[in-house]
């Protein structure tokens, strides 16, 4: 129901329907393997001036990010859909609040691996020769900002950054911990109590005095994606002349519809995961393998770039 209501929400902007559903009602004539002929991809690299790529959970899986999909993907009884809505955290704001300020300690721990740091180089590389490069990231961990990349568009938000249900006020918030009383709670074992802190000790607003109750500025189950970073990446995607996949399934809405749609208008898609995905086939390229050893050798200085 959710990924019906974020397709519907996107397919209304003219450009993503009629490409989408082209794609969608289209059956493909070709369906051989993509290649994965890395020379035959850094020559169509080599020519690119707008590149978008698109990362999933597994770029960031390799810096040892729990990702909290799959088996094992529980924070002591709960899978992360069980606690990232509204409707968890209107019940229960200190058990959410436990688990995103585990998730904030555990990532003050990570560091970009180099699959981050290769999409970085590239992006700082290209764009002092006239080229773009974009990231558009299904990830709320912050670690391509801090490879160095600064054009991001994250489009499930951040765990560091809050949002004000009473004053509807964005901040970021590098705290740790985030409040006093959260300090030692969020221990992910299952045997683990929950805290019960009570609601005026949680995380609260200091804009102007407000003093409001603070919610991670993340994009919930059930709730809609911002209509200006949708309209971004809308035009990241029309204007891209190569398109990487990076560590995503290709299951999760709304970036599992944005490089089928590329391809579907004849752009050239090369996925980089450690196995097959439900969009593989519509791509042109597939280099299977850990995302920091397959990325950094395809996103390298070409022998036609200048030194």
């Amino acid at each position: 129901q959710l990924n019906q209501m974020i397709l519907h929400q996107i397919s209304r902007r003219g450009l993503f329907c009629s490409r989408l559903h082209a794609h969608l009602r289209k059956p493909r004539q070709d369906m051989t393997r993509p290649s994965s002929d890395l020379a035959a991809f850094r020559d169509i690299f080599s020519k690119a001036k707008k590149i978008a790529i698109i990362t999933g959970a597994g770029v960031s899986a390799e810096s040892g990010v729990p990702t909290f999909r799959g088996a094992g993907g529980y924070w002591r009884t709960w899978q992360a859909q069980d606690l990232a809505t509204p409707e968890a955290f209107s019940r229960n704001p200190s058990r959410v609040w436990e688990f995103y300020h585990y998730r904030r300690e555990v990532m003050l721990t990570k560091n970009p691996n180099p699959a981050h740091l290769a999409i970085a180089e590239c992006e700082e590389r290209l764009s002092k020769q006239g080229r773009e490069v974009t990231v558009i990231t299904q990830n709320i961990d912050e670690l391509h900002r801090r490879a160095g990349s600064k054009n991001v568009l994250e489009i499930h938000g951040s765990l560091f950054r809050t949002r004000c249900l009473t004053c509807g006020h964005e901040a970021n918030n590098y705290k740790s911990p985030i409040c006093a009383a959260l300090e030692g709670k969020g221990a992910p074992d299952p045997h683990t109590q929950d805290a019960q802190i009570p609601v005026d000790q949680l995380p609260r607003c200091e804009h102007k005095g407000c003093h409001g109750l603070l919610r991670p500025a993340v994009v919930w189950f059930g709730e809609t994606l911002d209509s200006r970073i949708l309209t971004k990446v809308e035009q990241v995607m029309d204007s891209c002349d190569l398109c990487l996949v990076v560590g995503t399934s290709s299951v999760v809405y709304p970036a599992a519809m944005f490089a089928p749609q590329a391809a579907a208008a004849g752009i050239p898609v090369a996925e980089f995961n450690m196995e097959d995905t439900p969009a593989t086939m519509s791509f042109k390229f597939q280099f299977c393998g850990p995302c920091g050893t397959t990325l950094p050798p395809a996103l390298a200085r070409h022998k036609t770039e200048p030194e």
